[in-house]
């Protein structure tokens, strides 16, 4: 549909077009990125065949888990096509295979730069850097390219269909549901698989038998690294896509209340204004990509300064960009201040994750590890629960800023802000897990020590990067959660909501516990499947002849199997619980008892969720600092420091990232589905 360049009596600066025009720049980088990773040629054919291995297990897990999603995707769009038309229906649909799209090509192209990181780390850290940062990006452009793309489509392609924009809103929350379902999924499941691996991994390698990570005698090494790339990049991609997406989707929907006077032109203003923010961002994003590829070739900067430099300076440039928009379409500085507040928020939330994770509180677990595992554990939990404090208290000023700003639209602004430049800071996550399987080959295959500690160093930072960017996704999920609690307020009539109301308290209450509830049943899976995996490792130990002196070798298909199996089994109840609680509430306490649902599972979803992904990615780091400083590998301070990292493993990458789904979730099922009950 074309809409008049002309809004609220001022002229934007650019036609609308603009926005899928920027979406298909990115999705040209996104080729150019993965071409350039592709031409590079894995000569080393023990590399190789480790690399193909990886990728096959990652493949096959993935067309299992999407063969699962597939009918509950289909009953889910059929209802919402029941309830709210055929066009929600279809957008629902494009949501879910916008989002397994975005999954997959990350996935797939993690899989061909970590054997590619692994040759490169021969030659250079720099060079290291710059094939593993470029795999990271392939996802980091895409997800913002695609949903860029998609929210538009939805939006805009429902208006032209449906000639209504109230319409074509509702059929653009069921394209947000579609994403949101497809990432609870690919989070929960991935998830799992990867961190069954890991544990079982760790303990039987590391501690009981004292091998090496990653060492090739060890079978559950190849699932781990399959692992790596299930969850922390297929899964993390959905994760982040239906973030971006649920954050776009609120600000359209409040935007338009915001301004639904008059024309048609001015009644778009608000939700013009988030497409020019996020699409803006996506060009600052694409800009820090390329200029971290330059500079990393040269060898004279860290890749810690690196990384920082293409973080903040993006968020610098779409602060400085989102003034004049403002102004241009508003006639105001508003919009841009709420913008800028949750650049700025999102900027202060990832450096506290990073300085939890990497500096003084880091160097304290490492020590507490000199008196055994007990004490190791003890120091992590008390990082992981003083480094809530100064996010929340970020969360908590934004909130109120962007409120005094422009209301509740104000806060969806700052959502957007927060994730406006995900293109860049996604970019700098991804590339850890791909370090990470780096590493592991450069151990599977015998390179020399030089590799694996540049592999090491890499991954370290990943860590780092990996815990910031949780920081950041949850935080953005706490904003866009209040922003979708808002529009489902309007749409169910629900002006007012009294905590002296027992049904409102009870609701608060039932959402206080449910990221417990939920957080569980992940953790629980992850214990039940690694058991398994122990048991099948240590019975490779046990009946293989010469397995431990590395005279036979271990059958890591039977690991892969183990972990396929635990995940697809464990995945589907949490997400039920997600989709089924604000149903549940509502039949038996009514409208007002969701409303106090949605409100406390989203405070103590974004408060454990911050508390996970900073313990967890503390406990790494302390682990990978002894190793480094505090005698290495095999003494008594490393086996407890491995046993504090299992303990965090299933926290930061299994049940913490998968609560800011849960949270947008069970929001966004509410604004799908209750005001139908209601009518």
């Amino acid at each position: 549909m074309n809409v008049p360049s002309q809004a609220g009596g001022r002229f934007s600066l650019f036609p609308l077009s603009f926005v899928p025009l920027v979406a298909l720049v990115g999705l040209i980088v996104v080729i150019v990125l993965a071409r350039s990773i592709i031409r590079h040629p894995l000569e080393d054919p023990a590399v190789l065949q480790v690399t193909l291995t990886i990728h096959r297990g990652a493949t096959t897990f993935l067309a299992h888990e999407y063969a699962l999603l597939f009918p509950i995707l289909v009953v889910v769009g059929t209802l919402l096509s029941l309830g709210n038309g055929l066009v929600a229906g279809i957008a629902f649909l494009v949501g879910s295979a916008f989002s397994v799209l975005a999954g997959y090509i990350g996935m797939h192209i993690a899989t061909q730069a970590n054997g590619r990181t692994t040759v490169a780390a021969r030659r250079s850290l720099g060079d290291a850097l710059n094939m593993a940062f470029s795999g990271g990006s392939v996802m980091g452009i895409v997800v913002c390219s695609l949903g860029i793309a998609g929210s538009f489509a939805s939006m805009f392609g429902s208006l032209a269909l449906l000639g209504d924009v109230e319409q074509a809103l509702v059929a653009a929350t069921g394209y947000s549901m579609g994403a949101s379902l497809v990432a609870l999924f690919a989070r929960v499941g991935g998830g799992i698989y990867t961190k069954a691996a890991d544990v079982g991994a760790d303990l039987v390698g590391k501690v009981e038998a004292g091998i090496p990570e990653d060492d090739p005698r060890n079978p559950a090494s190849i699932a781990d690294n399959v692992g790596d790339n299930v969850g922390d990049v297929a899964g993390m991609g959905a994760d982040l896509y239906e973030s971006y997406t649920g954050a776009i989707l609120a600000a359209d929907i409040l935007g338009y209340w915001f301004a639904r006077e008059g024309s048609l032109a001015d009644r778009l203003v608000g939700v013009r204004y988030v497409y020019y923010v996020v699409a803006a961002g996506l060009l600052f994003s694409i800009v820090a990509v390329l200029a971290i590829k330059y500079l990393s070739r040269s060898g004279r900067v860290s890749p810690e300064a690196l990384l920082r430099f293409g973080s903040i300076g993006s968020s610098v440039g779409l602060v400085a960009v989102s003034f004049p928009v403002a102004w241009q379409l508003f006639g105001s500085l508003r919009a841009g201040a709420s913008v800028s507040v949750g650049i700025v928020a999102g900027v202060l939330i990832g450096l506290t994750s990073e300085y939890y994770t990497s500096a003084r509180p880091v160097q304290q677990i490492a020590l507490a590890s000199h008196t055994g595992a007990a004490t190791n554990i003890l120091s992590g939990m008390s990082t992981g629960m003083r480094s809530v404090v100064l996010p929340i208290c970020v969360i908590a000023a934004a909130v109120v800023m962007a409120h005094a700003s422009l209301g509740m639209f104000g806060i969806a602004l700052a959502g957007v802000g927060m994730l406006g430049t995900l293109g860049i800071s996604l970019s700098v996550d991804a590339y850890g897990p791909i370090a990470d399987n780096a590493g592991g080959i450069a151990e599977l295959t015998g390179q020399d020590p030089i590799v694996r500690e540049r592999t090491d160093q890499l991954d370290s930072l990943g860590n780092t990067t990996a815990a910031m960017g949780k920081g950041f996704a949850i935080g953005s999920a706490a904003l866009t959660a209040l922003a979708l609690f808002s529009s489902f307020a309007q749409a169910v009539g629900l002006t007012t909501l009294s905590i002296l109301d027992s049904r409102v308290i009870a609701g608060i209450l039932l959402g206080a516990a449910l990221p417990f509830w939920f957080s569980s049943l992940l953790i629980e899976a992850v214990d039940s499947t690694a058991r398994l995996m122990v048991a099948e490792v240590r019975r490779q130990f046990r009946e293989i002849p010469g397995l431990l002196q590395g005279k036979s070798p271990s059958d890591p298909n039977s690991c892969i199997a183990i972990s396929t199996t635990g995940s697809l089994k464990h995945m589907v109840l949490p997400a039920l619980i997600g989709i089924a609680s604000p149903f549940v509430v509502f039949l038996v306490l009514g409208v007002q008892a969701v409303g106090g649902l949605l409100l406390g599972a989203t405070v103590t979803g974004s408060v454990l969720g911050l508390y996970m992904a900073n313990a967890g990615g503390a406990w790494d780091n302390a682990k990978k600092l002894i190793e480094r400083t505090q005698g290495g590998k095999g003494t008594t301070d490393h086996q407890a420091s491995v046993v504090g990292d299992t303990v965090g493993d299933p926290l930061k990458d299994t049940a913490g990232p998968s609560l800011n789904i849960l949270i947008k979730l069970i929001s966004v099922v509410s604004l799908s589905f209750l005001p139908l009950l209601l009518r």
